[in-house]
This record gives structure tokens, C-alpha cells and sequence, in this order.
């Protein structure tokens, strides 16, 4: 569905947030991004609609190919759903009003400075429904409560009709009871839509719950790809360790498989 090929990504100063990676994402799958803070979560999610733009290495979509030129990128992000961990919406409109944001790519920037179309609001309300807050459509989203808004959030990227959604770390202000309500809904609208989604994370029990897949970071670089209970002791202290690698190191060296499960990503179709 989606490849990254090479991507390497180096800051100004010269840091390395992103080693280069290939790594291929599957149409449908609930995929997790899982590592400490600075493993380079972020940095891999954004480069998957060019927020990031490598410095090296390309991003390849089924349907639209290389991401190579500002039509394709747009036509990708127009079907790219984004969920944010501060939720990201106007805290003045309404929930409905937040929510037809999605919509606003489909339209052109003159079109989209009037009120959207009929068929564009009966779509956002269907998408509150299916988060649960139809009866919220009206109300100001600052007053709604953490768990909500993220519903909200939800509900404006299921609004695009994306093909892809990423989120990053979306849960990680909510309560433990809430980030699992939010985990749950978001695994299940995006199974019943056959949406790929890939999420960034940092709590260990919430990626084996709900992941597919969970791709493991350290340092910038990929340490592990594999199914949740693959996921042993000897990798989460790896995850986990972010004392700085001697020069010279590489994920691949921490785990050899991942030279020839880069090579089996770079040849599978999308």
C-alpha cells in the first residue's frame, strides 16, 4: 500500500532522526510504531505523506507511485487521514464544524470559503455517529472532554474517506481507560473500512494489544518488525535502551534479520 525505500532523514546540525529505512506497509493492517521518546517514531510517521521530507531515499503509493512531484503529494495527503496527540481542532466551532475540515481538500480554497455542500455535512455527521457523538455535533469542542475530542479527530479523518491513517501518539494524554476506548474505535472503524492505519506508541501493553504489526525503534533505526507476541524481552530492552551506539553501529547488526527482511520489502508489490 505504501513503501518507504531507503529513507534516510538528517536534520539541520547534522542529526540523524531516521537511518535509511525500506520498509513496506500492507494494505488493511493495524500497524505500530513502538519505541521511547526520540526512538524516531515521529520522524518514520511523517515521512509517510512527506510532512518529513527525507533526505534521502522516496516514498512509493499504490495507485499514484514515486512521490515525486506536488500533484502526487497532494493527491496522497487528500487520502491520508491525520489523527494528533493534542488532537489539533478549533476549540470555537462545533464538533460538525470540526469534522467537515476533512472535507475541505475535496474542494477548491475559493469553494471552501462558503459552507460545504449538503452531502458533504450528511457525511460528517455519519462519520460523528459512528465515533459515538452524533448528539455532540453542535457543541464547541473546548467543551467536550479529552476522550471526546479525540473522537472528534477521529470522526475528521474518517471524513477525507482516507485510504491511510496515521496517528501519532494518539492516546498518550488520556487516561488508560479512555486510550484504550480510543485504541478500540479507531482498530475497528479502520478494519470495517479496510483502512491502513499506523500509529506511533510508547506503551508496551497497548501495542500488543491492538497492533498487527508492531515496528520497533531505537535510535533512528528499525530493531524490530514482527507480530506482537514476537515481541520478547531481549527486543524491549533494546527498544528501550537509548544509551548513545558506539560509531559505526546499525539496527542490522542488532538484528540480522532485518538486512533480508528489507530486501523481501523492497521487491513485494504494493
Amino acid at each position: 500500500m505504501i513503501r518507504l525505500l531507503q529513507v534516510e532523514v538528517v536534520y539541520p546540525g547534522g542529526f540523524t532522526g531516521l537511518h535509511s529505512t525500506t520498509i513496506h506497509f500492507r494494505r488493511g493492517e493495524f500497524a505500530v510504531l513502538l519505541g521511547a521518546s526520540g526512538a524516531g517514531k515521529s520522524t518514520l510517521l511523517r515521512c509517510l505523506n512527506l510532512l518529513n521530507k527525507p533526505t534521502s531515499g522516496t516514498v512509493e503509493v499504490s495507485g499514484l507511485g514515486l512521490l515525486v512531484d506536488r500533484g502526487s503529494t497532494q493527491r496522497h495527503r487528500r487520502r491520508t487521514g491525520m489523527v494528533f496527540q493534542q488532537h489539533q481542532l478549533i476549540g470555537r466551532h462545533s464538533a460538525l464544524q470540526n469534522v467537515l475540515l476533512g472535507r475541505i481538500g475535496y474542494h477548491s480554497t475559493i469553494r471552501s470559503l462558503f459552507p460545504l455542500p449538503r452531502a458533504d455535512r450528511t457525511f460528517a455527521l455519519e462519520c460523528l455517529e459512528r465515533v459515538g457523538l452524533l448528539d455532540k455535533a453542535l457543541e464547541r469542542v473546548d467543551q467536550l472532554s479529552g476522550g471526546q475530542q479525540q473522537r472528534v479527530g477521529i470522526a475528521r479523518a474518517l471524513a477525507q474517506r482516507p485510504r491511510l491513517v496515521l496517528a501519532d501518539e494518539p492516546v498518550a494524554s488520556l487516561d488508560p481507560a479512555s486510550a484504550e476506548k480510543i485504541l478500540e474505535l479507531l482498530r475497528r472503524v479502520c478494519k470495517q473500512d479496510g483502512i491502513t492505519a499506523i500509529l506511533s506508541l510508547h506503551q508496551v501493553e497497548l501495542a500488543q494489544s491492538y497492533a498487527d504489526r508492531i515496528i520497533g525503534l531505537s535510535h533512528g533505526a528499525v530493531v524490530f518488525d514482527g507480530a506482537p507476541q514476537d515481541l520478547t524481552p531481549v527486543y524491549l530492552a533494546e527498544l528501550y535502551d537509548q544509551a548513545p551506539r558506539p560509531p559505526g553501529s546499525t539496527a542490522d547488526l542488532a538484528n540480522p534479520t532485518r538486512t533480508s527482511f528489507n530486501l523481501i520489502a523492497a521487491k513485494e508489490p504494493l
